[in-house]
């Protein structure tokens, strides 16, 4: 009888239990980490200070050499 049971407990509690202990282990891992929302923050402010930059180029641009963009 004991023999049936570890089998049992071999074959579908545990692949089960398995299965449902990595789900919750993906399920918390799914979040940003705070090292990684900072460095998208950086990442957004890297950004648009490009942008800024790029528009002031173009400002410049366009008052120097009104035909640049052809």
């Amino acid at each position: 009888m004991s023999e049936v049971l570890l089998i049992l407990f071999l074959t579908v509690v545990c692949p089960i239990w398995i299965v449902f202990h990595y789900i919750a282990k993906m399920k918390t891992a799914k979040g940003l980490s705070s090292e990684d929302e900072q460095m998208l923050t950086e990442i957004w402010e890297s950004t648009r200070k490009m942008e800024d930059r790029i528009i002031t180029l173009e400002r410049i641009l366009d008052a120097d050499q009104s035909d640049w963009r052809r």
